[in-house]
C-alpha cells in the first residue's frame, strides 16, 4: 500500500476538567494527552493499517517521549521525528465554554516543533512516499512553510499525490506571504479536506457552490467537506454526495476533523468508492468526539464497521 507522510507540530494537550473553568484561577486538569493536528491525523492513518510516518521534532522530555511512544505503538514510522535537546515539546492548554466553544493557550512557536526540518532521515522517508498530507495548522512560520514546500515538490516529483486540510485561522490570511503559501499548496493539491466555511477562505467566491467550482478549476481532483453535526459532502467533476452524521454523545471535539480526513484519505487510496469513504469518515469523526483527549478516539476499520452497523444517523 502507498505510504502516507505528513509534517508538522507534535504537542501535548492539557485540558480543564469542568465546562466554564478558567485558567485565571487554580483548577483541576486532565492530561497530558498526545496531540497536534498532524499527529492525530497520522495516528488515525496508522490505526487503519496504512503504512505512514510523520516528520516533526519534540523536546528531550517526557512530553516528547509520550507522543513518540504512542505514535510508534500505533504503527506510525517515527524515524522522521528529531529530538531537540535545547527546547521543550509543544503544549496546548484547553478550556471549554458553555456555548460549546474552546479556548487554547499554545506554546508552539517557541517549542521543538518550530525547529523541524527535512533531515536526511526525513528526506529518505519522502523519497519512498506516494502521498503527502499538509495541515494548515502547521504553517505557523515561514521557515516551516519552506520545508513543507520542499516536501511537496519531492513527493510530486516522484509521481505522488497531495492532500490539504486548510485548518487555518482567518487572521493568518491577512499576511501576504501566508496567502501566497496557501495558494501554492492548493495548486499542488489532489484531495482537499476543508471544514465548513474553510471552503471559501481560499477563493474569491462568496457562495459554497461557486467556491467548490473555483477550487476544482485549480486542478483539485476531489473535495471532502467536513460539516460536523451535519455530516460530510464529496465533490468532484462528475459526483456530488452528501451523507448525514452518525449520532453520538460529544465529550471532546478536538481531533474529530483530523480523524475524518485521515479516514477518508485512506479509504480512497485503498480504492473504496467516494460514498463508502465518506461514510467511514463520518463514522471516524463521530467516534473521535466520544472520547476525552484528541487522539484517544482514533479507530480501526473493525471498530468503524461495528459503529456504522449499530448506530443511527442524525
Amino acid at each position: 500500500m502507498s505510504k502516507i507522510m505528513t509534517m508538522g507540530e507534535i504537542l501535548v494537550e492539557i485540558m480543564a476538567t469542568e465546562v466554564g473553568q478558567s485558567f485565571r484561577q487554580p483548577g483541576a486538569l486532565a492530561g497530558p494527552y498526545p496531540s497536534g493536528a498532524p499527529a492525530i491525523f497520522i495516528d488515525q492513518v496508522a490505526k487503519l493499517k496504512q503504512p505512514c510516518g510523520i516528520i516533526s521534532s519534540v523536546g528531550d522530555d517526557d512530553f516528547g517521549a509520550l507522543n513518540m511512544f504512542r505514535l510508534s505503538d500505533d504503527g506510525v514510522d517515527i524515524s522522521g521525528i528529531s529530538i531537540n535537546k535545547k527546547v521543550a515539546t509543544g503544549t496546548a492548554f484547553v478550556t471549554y465554554q458553555k456555548n460549546g466553544s474552546r479556548d487554547f493557550i499554545f506554546n508552539i512557536t517557541n517549542s521543538a516543533c518550530a525547529h523541524l526540518s527535512l533531515t536526511p532521515s526525513a528526506t529518505l522517508l519522502l523519497k519512498n512516499c506516494k502521498h503527502f498530507h499538509v495541515m494548515g495548522s502547521s504553517l505557523f512560520s515561514f521557515r516551516i512553510i519552506d520545508e513543507i514546500k520542499k516536501a511537496i515538490e519531492i513527493v510530486k516529483g516522484n509521481g505522488g499525490t497531495i492532500s490539504f486540510d486548510p485548518n487555518i485561522r482567518k487572521e493568518m490570511l491577512k499576511i501576504p506571504e501566508m496567502r501566497e503559501a496557501l495558494n501554492f499548496i492548493l495548486e499542488y493539491t489532489d484531495i482537499f479536506l476543508p471544514s465548513g466555511a474553510d471552503i471559501s477562505m481560499l477563493t474569491s467566491a462568496t457562495k459554497e457552490d461557486e467556491a467548490i467550482e473555483e477550487i476544482l478549476d485549480l486542478g483539485v481532483r476531489e473535495i471532502a467537506l467536513k460539516r460536523g453535526r451535519n455530516g460530510g459532502s464529496f465533490y468532484n467533476r462528475t459526483e456530488q454526495i452528501s451523507l448525514p452524521a452518525f449520532a453520538n454523545s460529544e465529550i471532546d471535539p478536538t481531533g474529530a476533523g483530523d480523524c475524518f480526513g485521515a479516514t477518508f484519505l485512506v479509504c480512497r487510496l485503498q480504492g473504496m468508492s467516494a460514498e463508502d469513504s465518506l461514510r467511514y469518515a463520518n463514522a471516524s469523526g463521530a467516534l473521535a468526539v466520544a472520547h476525552k483527549g484528541p487522539m484517544e478516539g482514533t479507530s480501526s476499520f473493525t471498530e468503524l464497521d461495528s459503529f456504522i452497523n449499530n448506530t443511527k444517523v442524525c
